[in-house]
């Protein structure tokens, strides 16, 4: 009995009987058209003219079939109102995205509580941390090994102990080594974070990490501007702030639908802080934060996968930068404590021509310091950006490179 294969590539006529299993030469892929280019997608060969195409011999061995191949289901068009149904009758109900008015109507308080996002630290970075820690707490020796004068009390969070001689070093010092934190009303150290509502009470809490007295107050903190930037994929945000060695310890990202508050510490002393009123809306709970030696990353889940315009809300105006120079007064210090409105026994005594002249050369000494830091991350910034550009070019590259060939459904 003679029968038609159907196979692709093949159409030749065979006997029943003689069917084996090397008997066609068969394609098993799909037919690929692009750029001009037609071939099979099971074989390498292309070219450009059609029937070329359609003579190219198969590339594998089998037996022939004469099954014809299924054809795709098409959907029935009918005049009632042009509905698109399925062959089996099934109605198919096609949504689009959502108009800019639903998305607006629907979008978040930006009054909403916030929530901290988890943070994850690379190895590099914690080895990084670990080393200034050293060089940090060996400067801090050498400070307190200056002479302290009666009276001085303890600057640590919580600690109220007032330096009577070197046996006071001996005590154990009981403090909070955390900030502390205002926010609905409550207020709480983030060390330990138990809540209370009076003020009073808040200063009264006892430390829950002990250590050694601090006698000399930490260097002021700067408010300082970072470079930041984002990009997006269809179901995520990334936005990218360039801190170098950033402090896990003493960063604090929390977010909620629609706005992202950073406090980030850095490069020692420097503080970046910003709220970002976004552009859409976010999914708090599958969002996270990965900190590296040079930069950290905030990775942001849509809460619906449309494409951002921009990472901010343009109707919301930001809030300026920040000077070179400013440092952090009009926020809380970490070291706060209930005496820190008057002037101590400990500052008046300081208050001598002697002092004032050590400290005009401190705070020379601070400035040069200061330029040679800025000039560090100013290199490190075009750095950063020359990284960049070349990753793009490679990614660009590997893209073109790898671009694969679009398929199309069969011919017959």
């Amino acid at each position: 009995m003679t029968l038609l294969c159907y196979n692709k590539g093949c159409g030749e006529k065979y006997e029943a009987d003689q069917n084996k299993a090397d008997s066609c030469l068969f394609h098993p892929g799909v037919p690929i058209f692009h750029d001009a280019l037609k071939g099979w997608s099971c074989c390498r060969k292309r070219t450009t003219d059609f029937s070329e195409f359609l003579s190219i011999k198969g590339c594998t061995r089998g037996r022939h079939s004469d099954v014809k191949p299924q054809e795709p289901l098409q959907p029935e068009v009918t005049s009632d109102k042009g509905e698109i149904k399925q062959a089996n009758g099934r109605e198919i109900i096609y949504q689009g995205p959502k108009s800019a008015e639903a998305l607006q109507r629907e979008r978040p308080s930006s009054e909403e509580s916030k929530t901290k996002l988890p943070q994850k630290v690379s190895a590099s970075l914690a080895q990084i941390l670990e080393k200034l820690k050293i060089s940090d707490r060996a400067e801090k020796e050498q400070k307190e090994s200056q002479t302290v004068m009666q009276g001085t009390r303890c600057k640590n969070s919580g600690c109220k102990t007032v330096f009577n001689g070197p046996e006071t070093d001996l005590e154990v010092c009981t403090h909070h080594p955390g900030g502390p934190v205002f926010h609905e009303g409550y207020k709480y150290w983030s060390c330990c974070c138990i809540r209370t509502v009076d003020f009073n009470a808040f200063l009264d809490q006892k430390g829950c990490t002990t250590g050694k007295h601090r006698w000399i107050p930490k260097q002021d903190k700067k408010k300082v501007a970072c470079r930041h930037d984002w990009h997006q994929t269809g179901n995520s945000v990334v936005v990218t702030i360039y801190a170098k060695n950033a402090n896990p310890e003493f960063t604090c990202i929390e977010a909620n639908g629609t706005v992202l508050s950073c406090q980030i510490q850095f490069d020692g002393n420097k503080l970046f802080k910003r709220d970002f009123h976004l552009w859409g809306v976010m999914d708090v709970k599958q969002s996270s934060v990965n900190m590296v030696p040079t930069k950290v990353e905030v990775f942001l889940r849509k809460a619906d996968q449309v494409s951002w315009g921009k990472l901010e809300d343009p109707n919301h105006k930001p809030e300026p930068e920040p000077e070179e120079n400013s440092t952090e007064n009009q926020q809380p210090d970490w070291d706060i404590a209930d005496d820190d409105i008057s002037d101590s026994d400990e500052e008046w005594a300081y208050d001598t021509p002697e002092n004032k002249q050590l400290e005009k050369e401190r705070e020379e000494q601070k400035k040069r310091a200061e330029e040679v830091q800025r000039k560090e991350v100013e290199e490190e910034m075009k750095r950063a950006m020359e990284e960049r550009r070349k990753v793009e070019e490679e990614e660009e590259r590997r893209k073109e490179e790898a671009e694969g060939y679009e398929d199309i459904p069969d011919l017959e």
